[in-house]
């Protein structure tokens, strides 16, 4: 068997060290030396470690939003106008009540999507901000680039769990029999997603490239 080929130790040639800047909007680039961008208008602004206080911001707003979004309820249950009873579930509350009725499929989707998705989330972003513009091989830009598109992928599902409570609260609306109304994590969770989102689209991904060696470094 034939040993795999050495990766050649020319030089690593980025967009930003060959004078390109590339557009946010469309995509193109252009040289670094315009302003705007030819094909849509936008204003074309080099790579900045600087804009990271964005993404920071945004991510410890979420962070805050999400801390109460697990300690207050998530939906609550009136049954006969009260007389019955009221129930309040918290996310993990729902969770334990869906495996209790034999929901399991059910309560694995809601643990992921509102437990496992925004953890990973948070943490996948505080770590493509850390590392960004630091020293990397080609093979770590690479792992960065994917990391930072696994979390524009699943950003579209992280509201799953506001779609459950805002679809029962739509259909189980028989007045005096039962009623189910959004608890106030509801909200708080919609603000979690939204500021996450919002700190992953603050992420200028150019930075991930910024950190490449003039060479390849060899074993």
């Amino acid at each position: 068997m034939s040993a795999p080929a050495e990766q050649p130790a020319g030089p690593v040639l980025t967009a930003h060290r060959a004078g390109l800047s590339g557009c946010h909007r469309c995509g193109r680039v252009w040289p670094q030396e315009q302003a705007r961008c030819g094909r849509c208008g936008a204003h074309l602004v080099p790579p900045n470690r600087q804009g990271l206080q964005k993404v920071w911001a945004w991510w410890f707003a979420g962070l805050i939003a999400y801390i109460p979004a697990n300690l207050f309820p998530m939906m609550s249950t009136q049954t006969f106008a009260g007389l019955a009873g009221n129930s309040e579930a918290t996310i993990l509350g729902g969770v334990v009540e869906l495996i209790h009725y034999g929901n399991y499929d059910i309560a694995i989707i809601v643990f992921v999507a509102s437990v496992i998705v925004p953890i990973g989330k948070f943490l996948a972003i505080a770590w493509l901000a850390v590392v960004a513009g630091r020293p990397a091989n080609v093979d770590q830009a690479h792992t960065r680039l994917k990391v930072y598109e696994i979390v524009e992928f699943i950003g579209r599902w992280s509201m799953i769990d506001v779609f459950v409570v805002a679809i029962l609260s739509a259909l189980v609306q028989l007045g005096f029999v039962a009623s189910v109304h959004p608890g106030p994590a509801a909200v708080s969770f919609a603000l979690s997603v939204a500021f996450t989102m919002l700190s992953a689209q603050s992420f200028d991904a150019r930075l991930i490239w910024r950190g490449l060696p003039l060479r390849t470094r060899r074993d």
